[in-house]
């Protein structure tokens, strides 16, 4: 045997899994198709937000959350409807996860030295539903040095256990094929690829140069998702959701390229809930790109108004940070829309300059460099929009600024070739939602929105502006945001029991082979169920990584 066991990607899922054990004694080939720099995978770009239940910063901020409210969230939001099928493991997948969030999840982080902001923020607000999907409070922790700062100590425990003879990297090493033999796993075949220096995230080649051939006793496949190959995106779009938009921006690097999940099915495993997956609709053309398409999403405050491609206000649900997916179908079903892979934010400088952050550790170099002291200057004291997002206004391909709607409505026309938009028709819409400002009161359910935010004292705080008239020249000038469709998360995957072994066609376990992160739909095989409620991908990846690396230890004692 070449290794204990074989890991087949080194994003945050694989690194876990090679932690826990190599800590045990056990000997592990890591197995990457990039380069050294590209380690920790997709998770070191992320912002680092983990989903927490009952934390010690909520309830410093008097928030009162608990396992009972978290889980009619999460079975809320999942709407699990194959449980006697695909989603049969996924189900006890997510009750586990919510107790670990719930329970041992934070003081497992500490030990590992992850800490977290003071604040905690409230992403998917949902459905306007007690029943339906959404986060009934603040539950988004985020990591000081964000996605970075989570892969970090885990990045480090493989390089300890690399010079400790425990783990040998294998980079540049793609593999094509699982080895079966007699029903069990034991090892891998594929490519060595060229050697290729790019920085991390640069989408490098595909050059190959030699085969190779890895044994062990067991293999944890950890490779991650579909979201940079907008083909696999388009064949598994659901019907639910309309029709796939003609164009998107991708929020993953090149190699978020969905191969193992075929891979892992000609070897025995069963892929399920392949129709489920998460984009995000407030995604811009990054001006400053890393990878090919590269997206950067928005986070958005509650305040900014949205619109179709043809000028028409989103109705509720689908209003900023409330309910992504409900947001996905309206404007990819909605009467006349089919044609058109946009939408529209409009807001005022006061709105960006207090609400818009962006998604990404590159994005938040404050607290991507635990800089407790910019974070204060940049998020709270200072004035004007943080440096980031004052970037994207004046550099992005997807901002336009003017002083008056008629001219703010000329240059949105202008991004898109077709004059779609009436400003006659955004006025209309605009002034009626200005006049609900006017008192404490409003039938407007975004207004009320507002006004519930700003309740949260981390939201009024830091995170949503004082309630102003969209006209007001005060408040300006105004702002129109191009938004577009942004591929992220693959929601289903290989059907894993909660060891993280993978699964049969007939529901029994593969012998020696595991599956863990987004590969098995973050547990399970889709432990999400149809919607997340955010924070719960970097978790998922922790959660089922953790558990695959016990379990193979277990077996290869």
């Amino acid at each position: 045997m070449d290794a204990d066991v074989i890991v087949v990607g080194a994003g945050l899922a694989g690194l876990v899994a090679a932690h826990e054990l190599t800590s045990r004694g056990r000997r592990v080939a890591l197995v990457e198709q990039e380069n050294a720099a590209n380690l920790g995978g997709q998770a070191f770009w992320s912002f680092g937000g983990l989903f927490l239940v009952n934390s010690p910063q909520q309830r410093r901020l008097g928030i009162k959350d608990s396992f009972d409210l978290a889980w009619n969230d999460w079975q809320g939001s999942a709407g699990f409807d194959r449980v006697d099928d695909e989603d049969s493991w996924a189900v006890r997948w997510a009750r586990a996860y919510v107790e670990f969030a719930a329970g041992e999840k934070q003081s497992w982080l500490a030990g590992h030295g992850i800490t977290f902001l003071p604040t905690v923020g409230w992403a998917e607000r949902g459905d306007l539903t007690a029943h339906g999907h959404g986060n009934s409070v603040p539950r988004f922790h985020v990591a000081w040095g964000t996605g970075t700062g989570v892969v970090e100590p885990f990045v480090q425990y493989a390089r300890q256990a690399e010079r400790d003879g425990l783990l040998t990297f294998h980079h540049r090493h793609r593999v094509d094929e699982l080895v079966v033999e007699d029903g069990a796993a034991r090892g891998v075949r594929g490519t060595v690829l060229a050697e290729d220096t790019s920085p991390r995230g640069v989408a490098s080649n595909r050059d190959r140069i030699a085969g190779f051939g890895l044994t062990a006793q067991a293999v944890i496949v950890t490779s991650g998702g579909i979201g940079a190959d907008h083909d696999i995106v388009r064949a598994h779009w659901p019907e639910r959701l309309g029709t796939p938009p003609a164009e998107m921006v991708t929020g993953v690097p090149a190699y978020v390229d969905g191969r193992m999940l075929d891979i892992s099915a000609a070897a025995g495993a069963r892929l399920v809930n392949r129709d489920r997956m998460w984009h995000y609709t407030e995604g811009l053309r990054n001006w400053d790109p890393i990878w090919p398409g590269h997206g950067i999403r928005i986070l958005p405050g509650p305040s900014s108004m949205w619109f179709d491609a043809l000028g028409r206000r989103l109705p509720e649900p689908c209003l900023p940070g409330y309910d992504t997916l409900n947001t996905l179908r309206h404007l990819r079903t909605a009467e006349g829309l089919a044609g058109h892979s946009h939408s529209w934010f409009v807001l005022t400088r006061k709105i960006i300059e207090k609400e818009f952050a962006l998604s990404g550790s590159e994005q938040n170099p404050d607290i991507t460099a635990k800089d407790r002291g910019a974070f204060l200057r940049e998020r709270l004291l200072g004035k004007g929009a943080p440096a980031p997002v004052d970037a994207f206004l004046r550099n992005g391909a997807d901002f336009v600024t003017a002083p008056t709607l008629e001219e703010l409505v000329e240059k949105m026309n202008g991004l898109t070739g077709t004059p779609l938009l009436d400003p006659a028709g955004l006025r209309r819409q605009i002034e009626a939602r200005d006049l609900q400002i006017a008192h404490a009161y409003s039938k407007d359910a975004q207004v009320q929105g507002i006004h519930n935010a700003r309740r949260y004292i981390g939201d009024r705080l830091g995170r949503v502006a004082a309630p102003h008239r969209i006209l007001d020249p005060a408040a300006g000038p105004l702002i129109g945001v191009k938004l577009n469709i942004l591929t992220r998360k693959t929601l289903g995957g290989i059907q894993t029991d909660l060891d993280s072994r993978a699964l049969a066609a007939d529901g029994t376990p593969i012998e020696g082979l595991y599956a863990a992160g987004e590969v098995a739909g973050f547990g399970g095989g889709g432990v999400h169920g149809y919607n997340a409620l955010e924070g719960t991908f970097l978790g998922g990846c922790l959660f089922s990584g953790r558990a695959a690396g016990r379990s193979a230890a277990r077996q290869t004692a």
